[in-house]
């Protein structure tokens, strides 16, 4: 049987490989008379269990307290919840965890220029793959404020902005580009909130654009899991489908993320293929997102071709150790002023008080700062339908448009070109003094000087 035959039967050529592991048997309910409680050892098996939910980030006082906090949101979208403590923050808005995505950018570079359209989509699909990495921190990025943006340079010849559209529901828009390459996406995250885990659901659309042919790729991600966010420790799993599609051509790679099994079996792994139009299977795909991707080139059964090997596409850069928050090299560049464009919007996230004190380790001032910004941004909602005014964003248009996805419908967000001529005028004027960054105030008010009430 072909493998794309397996794969519309729903699980991929490699889905078996480990079904046997699916589900994790090392779960304990009740544990200690909480209801709902549930935990699970990635590493060991049932008898595990209760052991591994004494273990984790927090004091066993802590997990009390903060599971009597967090019980009544079980079944809830907690997107958007102002209440959580910044304890478990790291310090990084959503905004700058969006651009992370753009550390492996020289594949899609190297996509733009292969003439291989198979290639390309091994390449492109390994720079997908490579922002799993990152994901697999546990600690949670600050909530952008409505009109909160994020600007990166000085990486790749790229130039990023992202945007925070809407609070209610919380949406993202970002666009990145250089000589080889657009990036668009709009971001509207949903969750689930569990007890001790949370699904959360990636409801957003990216596209990719190459600049010396034209061709869009579109890309649809799995959902992803967070682990033992009290009890236990925490862990990410992302099991199921990621799937990226040449629209100008109908070709398209089929990645199947393997689900965590009983003492760690499968996990990491992805395994898939890429297909060409009529979904023959011409290049096997296989490595572990923590790791490394390979390919090798397959004939019509998903078999390695005679005199073909295994090659490796990506390799994950070295990252520091014992980091407190995981943080990638890369990932500490994100804070730097050093990625910063000439004259920084006010509205950056890198001038978040809040993330600042929390990056300096004051969690006492970054709670107080949190709780600052968000009532700010409650005194502008009611300053604003007071006003019968609309939040307008400055650099993405919120279109008509509806993109269905996996998770829900959504509106899509344009980049609006704006920002480009503002870079381009900014960059070209000898008029601008320049100032110390680090002290602008952030500010990505609607109203000035507005006093809460």
């Amino acid at each position: 049987m072909a493998p794309n035959d397996e794969k519309k039967q729903g699980g991929g050529f490699f889905a078996s490989v480990f079904s046997s592991f699916s589900s994790l048997g090392n779960v304990v309910n009740g544990l200690m008379g909480y209801e709902g409680l549930e935990v699970v050892n990635p590493e060991g098996g049932t008898e595990d269990a209760e052991e591994e939910a004494q273990k984790g980030r927090w004091r066993q006082e802590d997990r009390d307290s903060y599971w009597k906090i967090m019980q009544k949101y079980i079944g809830s979208d907690v997107t958007s919840m102002v209440t959580l403590p910044v304890i478990i923050f790291e310090p990084l808005s959503m905004l700058q965890r969006m651009s992370e995505l753009m550390e492996y950018s020289y594949l899609l570079d190297e996509a733009d220029e292969c003439e291989d359209p198979y290639m390309r989509l091994v390449y492109a699909s390994s720079w997908a793959i490579s922002i799993y990495y990152s994901c697999q921190r546990t600690w949670k990025p600050f909530n952008p404020i409505l009109g909160e943006t994020y600007e990166l340079t000085n990486h790749g010849g790229i130039t990023f902005i992202s945007e925070q559209i809407s609070h209610h529901p919380p949406i993202s828009a970002a666009h990145a580009e250089n000589e080889h390459f657009t990036y668009d996406i709009t971001s509207k995250l949903r969750t689930k909130f569990l007890g001790n885990s949370v699904d959360i659901y990636p409801v957003g659309r990216t596209r990719v654009t190459f600049k010396r042919d034209g061709v869009v790729l579109d890309l649809v991600p799995p959902a992803t899991k967070v682990n033992n966010l009290i009890f236990g420790r925490t862990w990410v799993d992302s099991p199921g489908e990621m799937i990226m599609t040449n629209l100008t051509t109908g070709d398209k790679v089929v990645l199947y993320f393997q689900p965590c099994g009983w003492f760690g079996a499968g996990r990491y792994e992805v395994d898939g293929y890429v297909y060409n139009a009529a979904e023959e299977p011409k290049i096997l795909i296989t490595g572990k997102w923590n790791e490394s991707m390979n390919y090798q080139p397959c004939d019509l059964d998903g078999e390695p071709l005679p005199g073909t090997e295994l090659k490796e596409v990506w390799r994950v850069a070295d990252v520091p150790k014992n980091d407190k928050f995981q943080f990638t090299y890369f990932a500490h560049k994100l804070n730097s002023f050093e990625t910063a464009p000439r004259k920084l919007l006010a509205s950056d996230s890198r001038l978040r008080p809040d993330r600042y004190a929390l990056e300096k380790g004051d969690l006492s001032k970054s709670g107080s700062e949190k709780s600052r910004l968000e009532e700010r941004q409650r005194a502008e909602k009611r300053n604003r339908e007071d006003k019968g005014h609309q939040f307008t964003p400055r650099w993405f248009d919120i279109t008509s448009e509806i993109s269905p996805t996996p998770w829900g419908d959504l509106e899509v967000c344009r980049f609006n070109g704006k920002y480009s001529e503002y870079r381009a005028s900014v960059d070209s004027s000898d008029s601008i003094e320049e100032a110390d960054v680090s002290s602008t105030e952030f500010n990505p008010w609607q109203y000035e000087n507005l006093v809460s009430h």
